[in-house]
């Protein structure tokens, strides 16, 4: 009887690590790339975007990439991208101008959808709430955001407020927005099918805004290299950002905000993400991976936990639309998948 206890207990420390290990597996690197953007449309295809005028895809699950340099573009750094299907994606370039170009034959052309020369543009992320209704965000002008729309898959982005910036919120001195990883704003819809979203600043001031209204964030913040980098949601509004300092990129002060009630109140986790953090995704409704220069951790519990999985550096990282895939990309094109 004892040795049947033993051997069952020894069953389910195995079962146990088997279900809570995981690896990441590098699949891409030693590219003259940083990137920054990265959606994964399905398992098999994904985008990915960078400094150097560089973008890259793969139709089979990331075995095989295709990299390209944007004609005319090879000194840009596109921070963001956004990809619907293996022929049609979005990138953009932050500034010098700010720039969107648009693909619709799988990378082998590019139309120029939106140009802003305005001194002092910088574009930080894109988001999409489905098919067609998207937002880009950047930094302030003359102290209010950036904001433009669109409402037929990038093709035409447009001013919501029409030019009266009163409608916007004022940002402090020093408060701006990181083009870390594309992930610092979301926009989706709700049961009733409006429109939802948000966005978190850094710098001087580490603050959530939604719709007309805006809620400081438990982060550490005072610095331009402090604040909020990236926000993530899942179905049921609850909310994680995740930030920190690059410049001390492994301190774990102020790096983690927890929300139940879209960013209105905000509580710290119990045990936080191990040091700085670019990006955090829901993989599941309770579990998130978060990742950074230090390292990559991953929470089961909401985000009240983390526990640090690998030193590796990265800046962004994704899970598939449909599926069940997840990537992460970094400096000198190094692009990996989580193997759960």
């Amino acid at each position: 009887m004892k040795k049947r206890i033993a051997n069952s207990l020894l069953l389910l420390v195995f079962c146990s690590t088997t279900i809570f290990s995981q690896t990441i597996q590098i699949l891409q690197s030693d590219k003259k790339t940083s990137i920054r953007g990265l959606t994964v449309v399905t398992d098999k295809i994904m985008w990915a975007s960078g400094s150097n005028g560089t973008v890259a895809k793969s139709t089979d699950g990331g075995n095989n990439w295709q990299w390209m340099i944007i004609k005319d573009h090879e000194k840009r750094d596109f921070r963001d991208i956004e990809a619907f299907d293996s022929n049609t994606a979005i990138i953009m370039a932050v500034a010098e101008p700010a720039l969107i170009l648009k693909t619709k034959d799988g990378g082998k052309s590019w139309d120029k959808v939106f140009e802003d020369t305005t001194k002092g543009m910088f574009l930080d992320a894109i988001c999409f709430a489905d098919e067609t209704t998207g937002m880009v965000i950047g930094d302030p002008i003359h102290t209010k955001p950036f904001i433009a729309m669109t409402m037929d898959q990038g093709d035409h982005w447009m001013d919501p407020v029409r030019g009266d910036s009163s409608k916007l919120p004022t940002l402090f001195s020093g408060e701006a927005f990181f083009a870390s990883s594309g992930t610092n704003l979301f926009i989706k819809r709700n049961d009733e099918n409006k429109l939802i979203g948000g966005f978190a600043s850094g710098g001087m001031k580490a603050r959530f805004f939604s719709d007309k209204e805006n809620f400081p964030i438990p982060l550490i913040q005072g610095k331009e290299s402090t604040g909020s980098n990236s926000v993530a949601i899942n179905k049921a509004n609850q909310m994680t950002i995740v930030g920190g300092d690059f410049a001390h990129d492994k301190d774990t002060v102020g790096n983690c905000a927890l929300s139940n009630d879209l960013g209105r109140t905000f509580s710290k986790p119990t045990v936080s993400p191990h040091g700085y953090r670019s990006c955090v995704i829901y993989f599941t409704e309770k579990q998130l991976i978060a990742c950074g220069t230090s390292g990559v951790d991953i929470s089961n519990d909401g985000g009240d936990h983390w526990q640090l999985i690998s030193t590796e550096s990265f800046h962004v990282v994704q899970k598939a639309k449909q599926g069940n895939a997840i990537f992460l990309a970094g400096n000198k094109g190094r692009i990996a998948k989580l193997i759960l």
